[in-house]
Formats: structure tokens, sequence, C-alpha cells
């Protein structure tokens, strides 16, 4: 199955989300937070992007178990 230009980029946003989880979890360090400001508007976006993906995704791998 070849990806489309918004499986990878759900799937990149999903993967930074996930490691800047990891970096809060292990070291108390929000990267996100640390490169846009903690409360700012594209943190907030960020933030929400990487949460759609992770819904898009939901639905993307219930696709590829169709197939």
């Amino acid at each position: 199955m070849k990806l489309s230009v918004l499986d990878w980029i759900a799937l990149i946003l999903v993967i930074v989300g996930g490691l800047n989880w990891g970096l809060v979890g292990i070291f108390s360090f929000d990267l996100v937070a640390a490169i846009f400001g903690s409360v700012s508007v594209i943190s907030r976006i960020v933030y929400t992007l990487v949460g759609l993906s992770a819904i898009y995704l939901i639905f993307f791998v219930a696709k590829l178990k169709k197939k």
C-alpha cells in the first residue's frame, strides 16, 4: 500500500508527539514548549495537529486491517 502525503504527515506528527511525551516523562522537558513557548499559539497548534494526526491514524490502521 502506498502512503499518501497526508498519511506521511500524520505519521511524522505522531512520532514527534510521542518523542515529545517521552522527553516530558523521562526528563520533564517539553521540546515543543522549548521551541515555540509554553503557551504560545504555535505550540497549541502543534499539540492540536498531533492529536488530530493520532485520530487520523486510528482510522488509517482500521483501513489497513480491512485490506
